[in-house]
């Protein structure tokens, strides 16, 4: 995977202007290449070990090849691009500093956090947040954790999306034996689609449609059983997805010594909404105009924390098109934002 974009190593002039990345992700490593391609000094930021955010950390091996992934990153640091890692901007280095010593910044730190459930009985040990789950193997699997992560012999696994299918990957990977997953919709309407649930499957799960979770059963502070309340679904005029409703009375209950939620993520922003003059949107991403331009001159934003959840290709197609943005702003071509 290359993400040198229209030029190639050796072939880039050299330019004063100086610009930090925040995230090494798919917006961030394809916004780096553009500009290095530019000529002008890139410095990413990253919390994570090594670059690649969730091609490395996020995404599972069968789905894509991560030796390509650092061979493209490779590519970018022979060319010049400057990569700082284990370095959280909002904790190790402020915002604000970036802002001071930089000619613009990109923010590109992607949806980091789960959303959760907080249905009673969440708080017991055992129910866990997928996406921190599976990133937790990846680091341990390329050795940067020493700790296996734990995984139960009887696990339910919640929701229809990407993220629920490889969960049910790397439980059954670190050995459960037994694995449930539960969507409130059908499969047809999953995020996951009717391939992604056939996947998981043949990966031995027991798929369990038309349920959602409304309470975690415990002993002693462990949980050890999800109550689901069975769903109907219902057309909603103008939605492309009908709507799972409850159906009273109607309740089945599962056995399980873990469970892991799959049910969204979260942009995860490296400030607090309103700092430094930046607003979020409701919804938690960054308010960014056609430009990808914030609040605050002159940061620009990208990837999923400015425009959602997404997959890979939408995230790259906007840490390019941040990159376009950030070189007209940068050359003169276009001012700030007005409506701030």
């Amino acid at each position: 995977m290359r993400f040198v974009l229209r030029c190639k190593p050796g072939e880039h002039g050299e330019r004063r202007e100086r610009v930090a990345i925040v995230g090494a992700g798919p917006a961030g490593l394809y916004a780096a290449g553009y500009l290095r391609c530019r000529g002008f000094r890139v410095t990413v930021y990253d919390q994570n070990p090594e670059p690649g955010g969730f091609l490395i950390f996020g995404v599972l091996d069968i789905h894509i090849d991560k030796n390509g992934v650092r061979k493209g990153i490779e590519e970018l640091r022979q060319m010049g691009v400057e990569s700082r890692q284990e370095t959280r901007v909002g904790r190790d280095v402020m915002l604000g500093d970036l802002i001071k010593e930089y000619d613009a910044v990109l923010i590109a730190t992607g949806t980091w956090r789960s959303r959760r459930l907080r249905i009673p009985g969440s708080e017991q040990e055992g129910v866990l947040p997928a996406m921190e789950w599976i990133v937790g193997y990846h680091m341990w699997r390329y050795g940067y954790r020493a700790e296996r992560p734990p995984v139960g012999r009887r696990v339910v696994v919640v929701g229809g999306g990407l993220t629920a299918v490889d969960t049910v990957h790397v439980a059954k990977w670190l050995g459960a034996e037994e694995i449930h997953l539960v969507y409130r919709r059908t499969r047809r309407y999953a995020p996951a689609g009717e391939k992604g649930f056939r996947e998981a499957e043949e990966a031995g799960a027991i798929v369990h449609e038309l349920v959602t979770p409304v309470e975690y059963l415990g002993s002693g502070g462990r949980v050890a059983a999800v109550r689901l309340q069975r769903m109907r679904l219902v057309e909603q005029p103008g939605e492309k997805r009908p709507r799972p409703v409850p159906v009273p009375g109607e309740y089945i209950t599962i056995e399980a010594d873990m469970v892991l939620e799959a049910v969204g993520l979260i942009p995860t922003p490296p400030f607090n909404g309103g700092d430094y003059g930046i607003r979020l949107r409701s919804n938690g991403t960054i308010d960014v105009d056609e430009y990808k331009r914030t609040t605050r001159e002159p940061v620009f934003a990208a990837g999923d924390v400015a425009h959602g959840p997404s997959l890979i290709g939408p995230a790259m197609k906007s840490g390019l098109e941040a990159a376009e943005a950030i070189e007209k702003y940068l050359n003169g071509e276009i001012g700030w934002r007005t409506d701030v």
